[in-house]
C-alpha cells in the first residue's frame, strides 16, 4: 500500500472516480460503502451492483437483520486493499462495481415490501448490470429470485443455510423467511432437479426435490467433493447463490436469528466457495446477519466474505485472464 494513498483517500463512497480497482482508505475511518465502491444509481459503465435490502419482518424467531446490509458495508472496509486470497484475480480491479443503496420500502406497509423489492431489483438488471443483495432475513431472497427469473427464466438454486425453507405455504401473500422457496419452486422460479441445498441440520420430510448436502455430509467430505456435487447438480445451467450466515456454525456466526450447532466452519464455506468456479452463477445473496447478537462482529464479517466471494464466481465467467490453482 502506498502511504500517499492512505493519506489521500477519504470517502471513497462518494469521491472516487474509477469503479474499478483496490482501496486503501483507512479501514477504520471514511463514509461506509461496500468494498469501499461509489454509491450510485447510475450503472452505465458498471458490472457489478450490490445493495442492501434492510428488512426482516418475516423471521420466526430473533428480528435484527434489518441491520445486516449496515454492518456488512462496516466490515467490508478490512476488505479493498487487496485482492481475494485463493482465487488469483482482482475482482474489483477486473470488474466495475457499485453500491446501489438499499431497496426503500415503507415499513409500516409490510405487503407493499415484495414488490418494492422486485422493482428495486428489476431497476439493477434493465441497466445491464449484475446484482448482489445483502439482506436482511430470507424471506429477501424470494422477490430477488422473482425478478432474476423474469430475465433468465427458470434457475437453478444453490441455497446455504441451516434449514431448507420449503415448508409448505400456499398461501402466496404469506411473507415468511422459512417458505418462501417452497414458493419458488411451486411458482416455477427455480428448477428443483438441479438446485441444491448444502448445511441443512433441521428436520423437514419434503425439501421439493431439491438435491440436499447436510451439515453431517459436508463434515465427512473434503470441500473439493462437496464443491464437486454441487457442481454435477447443477451442471452448465444459470444459477442464483444464496447464502444464509446461519449455514455456519453459531460458533464462526452467532449474530443471526435462528442459530442452529453443527454448522460449517468458515473455513469450510470458503473453499467450497472457491471451488465453484466456472458456475453460471447471475446472481446471489447474502442474508440473516443480525449484528446486534453478536458482540465480536465475526457474524457481519462473514457476511461480508461471503459478499466478495459472490463478487468472484460471478466474475470469474465474465472476465479474461488465468484460472486459480487447481
Amino acid at each position: 500500500m502506498a502511504l500517499q494513498d492512505a493519506r489521500d483517500q477519504v470517502d471513497n463512497a462518494f469521491r472516487r472516480d474509477d469503479p474499478r480497482g483496490l482501496s486503501f482508505e483507512n479501514a477504520f475511518g471514511g463514509a461506509t460503502s461496500a468494498f469501499r465502491r461509489k454509491y450510485t444509481r447510475d450503472l452505465s459503465g458498471f458490472d457489478l451492483a450490490i445493495t442492501g435490502v434492510p428488512f426482516d419482518q418475516a423471521v420466526t424467531h430473533r428480528p435484527g437483520a434489518r441491520f445486516g446490509p449496515r454492518a456488512i458495508r462496516e466490515a467490508s472496509a478490512l476488505q479493498p486493499f487487496d485482492p481475494p486470497y485463493g482465487w488469483g484475480y482482482s475482482p474489483l480491479e477486473e470488474l466495475a462495481v457499485a453500491d446501489y443503496g438499499d431497496c426503500g420500502f415503507d415499513y409500516a406497509r409490510v405487503a407493499d415490501f415484495p414488490g418494492a423489492l422486485r422493482d428495486h431489483i428489476r431497476g439493477i438488471l434493465e441497466q445491464g448490470a449484475g446484482c448482489i443483495a445483502m439482506g436482511g432475513d430470507h424471506y429477501v431472497s424470494f422477490p430477488v429470485l422473482q425478478a432474476h427469473a423474469e430475465k433468465h427464466g427458470p434457475l437453478s438454486l444453490i441455497h446455504f443455510d441451516a434449514h431448507s425453507d420449503t415448508w409448505p405455504d400456499d398461501d402466496m401473500d404469506r411473507i415468511d423467511h422459512g417458505t418462501m422457496f417452497y414458493k419458488a419452486v411451486k411458482t416455477g422460479v427455480i428448477d428443483p432437479e438441479t438446485s441444491v441445498q448444502i448445511g441443512i441440520r433441521t428436520v423437514n420430510p419434503d425439501t421439493m426435490g431439491v438435491t440436499t448436502i447436510d451439515a453431517r455430509a459436508v463434515h465427512e467430505a473434503v470441500p473439493g467433493e462437496v464443491a464437486q456435487r454441487i457442481k454435477d447438480v447443477v451442471g452448465d445451467r444459470k444459477c442464483y447463490l444464496t447464502f444464509d450466515i446461519d449455514c455456519l456454525d453459531p460458533a464462526f456466526a452467532p449474530g443471526t436469528g435462528t442459530p442452529v450447532w453443527g454448522g460449517l466452519s468458515s473455513g469450510q464455506a470458503a473453499a467450497i466457495l472457491r471451488d465453484l468456479a466456472g458456475i453460471d452463477l447471475v446472481g446471489g445473496d447474502v442474508v440473516e446477519v443480525s449484528p446486534q447478537y453478536d458482540t465480536t462482529g465475526a457474524t457481519a464479517i462473514a457476511g461480508a466474505h461471503v459478499v466478495m466471494e459472490l463478487m468472484c464466481l460471478w466474475g470469474w465467467t465474465r472476465r479474461k485472464g488465468p484460472g486459480p490453482r487447481a
